[in-house]
Parts: C-alpha cells; sequence; structure tokens
C-alpha cells in the first residue's frame, strides 16, 4: 500500500481532521467533484440528468456507525422517502445502504428489521444494496445478507476484491442465486487480510469477474455488477466476455458520481449497463478521503481548489 493511501485511510478515521478540514471552503469546493450535493433533490436532478444519457442510479445517503435506535430508524424512514420521492419523479433508481448507519453497532436483529423494511417497500423490479465496510463487519454482513436472500430476492451484496477471503465467501453465496456488486476496496486493512498491492488487487477483481460470470453462475441466477473506475479492467472484462459471448445485458458497470464521466458515457453508447452511484448527506468526509485514497491523483484536484482558493 502506498504511504499516500495509507495516510489518507488514517485521515477518513480522524474525527479532529473531520472537525478541522470541513470548515474550508475549498475543502467542499473538492468534494463536489464526487456528489452533486448534500441534499436528496441534488441527487435526484443529478439521476435525471443520467438517465438522460442512458446511465442508470444508486443513491446512498453518507454516514456509518450509528449508535441510537431512533437515529437509525431515522435512516429508514429517510429510504423510503427516497423511494416515494423515486416515484414521483419516475427514475428507476436503486439503494445502497451501509448496515453501521442501521444499527448494526446496537442489535443485528435490529438493524435486520430496518433492512426488510427497505427491502419490502423498494420499488418492483428495484434491488436493495447492501454496503461492505470494514473487515470487523464482514461476517456479520455476510449472515445478514444470507438471512435476507433466504427470504427475499431483491436483495445485493458488495464484495470486496481486495480480500483474501472473497473468493471463498462468493463459492459459498452461489448456490444461493446473489446479486454481487464487487468493489476493489477502500478501507485500510492489513496486510494478512488484504492484498497490499495494487496489481494483485486488480488481478483478482478479474478472477472473481471470471468466476461471477461463469456457466455455473449465471445458471444458478447470480446478477453481477463490476464497480470500477479503472479503463484497463473494464476493458479486460469487456473483451473476456465478448470472447465468452456473454450478453451485455447479462451485467452492469457502476462507477461513482464525477468519475470517469467519459467511460460511463461509453459504455451505456455500446450498449452495456452503465450505472453511477450518487451519495448525498453531509457526513461526507470519511466517505471523501475513501474516494482519494482509491485514487490519489486526486489529490491534486483538491490541491488545485487549495491554490484558487
Amino acid at each position: 500500500m502506498s504511504v499516500m493511501r495509507s495516510l489518507l485511510l488514517a485521515g477518513s478515521q480522524s474525527q479532529w481532521l473531520k472537525e478541522q478540514a470541513t470548515r474550508y471552503g475549498f475543502v467542499r469546493r473538492s468534494v463536489q467533484r464526487f456528489m452533486p450535493g448534500e441534499e436528496l433533490e441534488d441527487a435526484l436532478r443529478a439521476a435525471r440528468a443520467l438517465e438522460e444519457q442512458g446511465i442508470g442510479t444508486l443513491f446512498t445517503k453518507l454516514g456509518e456507525n450509528i449508535n441510537e435506535r431512533h437515529e437509525a430508524e431515522s435512516v429508514t424512514d429517510h429510504y423510503l422517502g427516497v423511494f416515494e420521492k423515486l416515484s414521483q419523479w419516475h427514475l428507476q433508481t436503486e439503494v445502497s445502504v451501509k448496515l453501521t448507519q442501521l444499527g448494526l453497532d446496537i442489535d443485528p436483529d435490529f438493524c435486520y428489521g430496518q433492512v426488510e423494511r427497505l427491502i419490502l417497500a423498494a420499488p418492483t423490479g428495484s434491488t436493495v444494496w447492501i454496503d461492505m465496510e470494514s473487515t470487523q463487519y464482514t461476517d456479520i454482513t455476510l449472515d445478514l445478507y444470507r438471512r435476507a436472500l433466504r427470504k427475499h430476492s431483491n436483495v445485493g451484496l458488495c464484495l470486496q476484491a481486495y480480500l483474501y477471503r472473497t473468493d471463498d465467501d462468493i463459492a459459498k453465496l452461489l448456490p444461493m442465486a446473489p446479486a454481487i456488486r464487487l468493489v476493489k476496496g477502500a478501507y485500510r486493512e492489513p496486510p494478512e487480510l488484504a492484498f497490499p498491492k495494487k496489481a494483485d488487487v486488480d488481478e483478482n477483481f478479474f478472477v472473481l469477474t471470471m468466476k461471477l460470470l461463469g456457466d455455473e453462475a449465471r445458471k444458478l441466477g447470480t446478477r453481477y455488477v463490476a464497480a470500477t473506475h479503472d479503463a484497463a479492467l473494464i476493458r479486460r472484462i469487456q473483451q473476456w466476455t465478448s470472447e465468452q459471448r456473454i450478453p451485455k445485458q447479462d451485467y452492469a458497470f457502476t462507477m461513482l458520481y464525477g468519475i470517469q464521466r467519459g467511460e460511463q458515457a461509453r459504455l451505456a453508447k455500446e450498449g452495456h449497463v452503465s450505472k453511477c452511484l450518487i451519495a448525498y448527506g453531509p457526513y461526507w468526509f470519511p466517505w471523501f478521503m475513501r474516494r482519494l485514497a482509491e485514487r490519489p491523483a486526486n489529490v491534486w484536484f483538491v490541491a488545485r481548489n487549495l491554490l484558487s482558493n
């Protein structure tokens, strides 16, 4: 892991840095590259504009590690309101939620109840996605996902390619016909749990993609979403799926708002399912730091905003 990436991930966990950095205008301007605004209406407007380009969307309200039941219930109520707004705006947007924002640290059964409220209320044909957080939550997140999937088909899970264990986790999930959104991973994890080198993470991402799009997985009903901004990796996946004659509608690509916009549009124009994850909300600092850590070159974007301040 590079020194810059390590520093950024450490910074994402710093309460002091969060309190100091969010006061500055250049930091707030910089985060606008990755989110259209803090309010739901900002996300709705961005989703409408993307849909006009043939790009689908997912919403996530930023926040994590809630420790009060009424606050977790408030997040659930917010997403229920999102479903109503999506209907009013005639958008096909799905949502992606963090379990620690829905009370996982309080009680797993309570958290499951919040997730199930969302699954039951989701629009027809819409998947409720569960984000994967740091490794201290991996096992409980998988347990909760399996519990939900036994009762409901419209629930998906995010898995992280930088973890050694993910290959085995996928093998255990395949018989359940899961919906999997694969990311590289953006938390600070020790080398005994996660590949420390980018090249190894990239290769594992591709290996896991072949597994999730293989004949067995597709026959079992697996839904696969490749969530990466890595243009070289995307083209490698495209080439392999073309060689294997896998229909473009059998999988999807997802990227974050504001990153690789041209690549998102290219994929949509070529007939791929191209989606964009739109984040919003006031609790953006840890998320923002992890976005910088994913591609430390983005730090120069922040520096330019500082110099123009």
